[in-house]
């Protein structure tokens, strides 16, 4: 074990302040190494109050990005039981893809503080800022095909509303096919990504970045963007949203992949913003404009135009009259 998380196991342990002579004593190390364990703590998010003549105390740890912290109230049996995270990295979904290749398990989550890679849907750049949002992917071995994995993104969208909901009691929404949005705006993505053959799939990644306690945003983001501290007005715990979030997942998973049901996709529906609403879209160079009607059970939006014609949209960009401040045009 660490010297970093033995100090941290004794101060959890501790009723009371612990002094750096006492944990110098304790782990055989000078007080200015402890010192600079105690510092590194501070960088992974855990809250320590240091008192001249009374040593060091944790006041909290809610907001502690570790495995230890996500992994200790963590209520999975397979999501969550590997854990990786990182200061910085390119993104998670690209680490997960690199450690799939390795052999890494079905359920191990990637976490990063910072991501300089980040992307989302179409590939944009998704900006990941540290100590502010909750960014991690998850790797999936579904033993299905690829065409029953696809549902895997409206699966995790339905996992973070519920989450969230759970967490904050904020009216947490789907806009179809992969954001969550609160109100009119846009407080989280989801990216998926596989690696299969025609018939089956290698594995899966579902990379999920959530704004959680930014207190502002960029101008050109202000219109479309929230997080959960501007929603609630108080601070979240990133370590708890995630535990909730990777429960939930992990539940609907086994309901769908492994017991067959498609339960989900009601409860999917009561949760989707996009139903019922004027929305637009792109398929090839046909650009469609009419009323969203319905999910289908492999996860398509069927939009009714105003000639009555269904049509049923698999992928594209799709505008939704009020979200974002959008206006679906032709």
């Amino acid at each position: 074990m660490k010297k970093e998380e033995i100090i941290l196991q004794y101060l959890k342990e501790s009723t009371d302040y612990l002094s750096g002579e006492e944990l110098s004593r304790k782990l055989g190390i000078s007080r200015s190494a402890i010192w600079k364990n105690i510092n590194s703590l501070r960088e992974s998010g855990y809250v320590i109050e240091s008192v001249t003549n009374r040593g060091y105390r944790i006041v909290n740890s809610s907001d502690a990005l570790t495995p230890t912290e996500i992994q200790g109230e963590l209520k999975t049996n397979a999501f969550g039981q590997r854990v990786s995270v990182f200061a910085e990295i390119d993104s998670t979904n690209e680490e997960a893809k690199r450690q799939a290749h390795n052999g890494e398990i079905h359920g191990a989550v990637f976490v990063a503080e910072q991501q300089n890679g980040g992307k989302g849907r179409l590939g944009r750049p998704w900006k990941s800022p540290p100590k502010s949002g909750l960014w991690f992917s998850i790797l999936l071995r579904p033993d299905a095909a690829p065409a029953q994995v696809s549902n895997l993104t409206l699966l995790a969208g339905l996992a973070v509303s519920r989450a969230i909901r759970t967490q904050t009691e904020c009216d947490a929404m789907i806009k179809w096919p992969n954001d969550i949005v609160i109100g009119s705006k846009k407080v989280c993505g989801i990216l998926t990504e596989m690696t299969a053959e025609i018939d089956r799939v290698h594995f899966a990644v579902v990379g999920i970045g959530v704004n959680v306690n930014d207190e502002e945003f960029p101008e050109e983001l202000k219109v479309k963007a929230t997080s959960l501290r501007l929603e609630t007005g108080a601070t979240v715990s990133r370590v708890a949203l995630l535990q909730e979030i990777l429960k939930e997942f992990e539940a609907l998973y086994e309901e769908y992949f492994v017991q067959g049901s498609n339960q989900w996709l009601k409860a999917y529906k009561e949760s989707c913003v996009s139903l019922n609403r004027t929305v637009g879209a792109t398929r090839g160079l046909q650009k469609i404009i009419g009323t969203a009607v319905d999910i289908t059970e492999g996860g398509e939006l069927v939009v009714q135009k105003q000639d009555g014609e269904r049509i049923e949209i698999n992928s594209g960009e799709v505008v939704v009259q009020g979200i974002y401040g959008q206006t679906p045009e032709l």
